[in-house]
């Protein structure tokens, strides 16, 4: 089984990147990490097939510091939107350290964001450390709130799949 996706990350919701940069923002001076989610672009109306990423998964347990952020990997739901992560570099550095490579084995999309964390303070690479393009799109994302918007029928209906 396969936790990542094979179909190709063609953008960000800006939305998505822009609560990536402030909760970079405000883990500084520390690391901050956590892992990529995406969606289907069609359902957002893009007329490109692939995936964009929608969400960031912050992992209980993440504990950083100025140079480094380590993820529980026992805490890692297996998750069949996870399509990359997403870190912080304190020191405003935007390329992979060592470190970060052994971490991109999984996912096709890693984003380093470094300080101040600006609209233009980040970059994405692939897993084996390659610059790569990861257009921003200005998309309408679902209320996080409408998740606990659901009655007894929608469970039943959901369990009689």
């Amino acid at each position: 089984m396969r936790l990542f996706r094979s179909r190709e990350v063609i953008g960000i919701a800006a939305e998505t990147l822009d609560f990536a940069l402030e909760a970079a923002t405000e883990t500084h001076p520390n690391e901050y990490m956590g892992l990529l989610r995406a969606e289907d672009a069609g359902q957002f109306g893009l007329d490109r097939d692939g995936l964009l990423v929608t969400d960031v998964l912050v992992i209980p347990g993440t504990v950083s510091d100025p140079v480094s952020a380590t993820v529980r990997t026992d805490l890692v739901p297996n998750d069949f939107r996870a399509v990359g992560s997403i870190h912080s570099h304190p020191n405003g550095v935007l390329r992979p350290s060592d470190a970060d490579l052994d971490t991109f084995g999984s996912g096709t999309a890693h984003i380093i964001m470094g300080h101040p964390y600006g609209p233009n303070d980040w970059e994405v690479f692939d897993q084996s450390g390659a610059p790569r393009d990861l257009p921003v799109y200005d998309v309408d994302l679902p209320d996080p709130e409408s998740f606990f918007d659901f009655t007894q029928e929608d469970i039943d209906a959901e369990l009689d799949r």
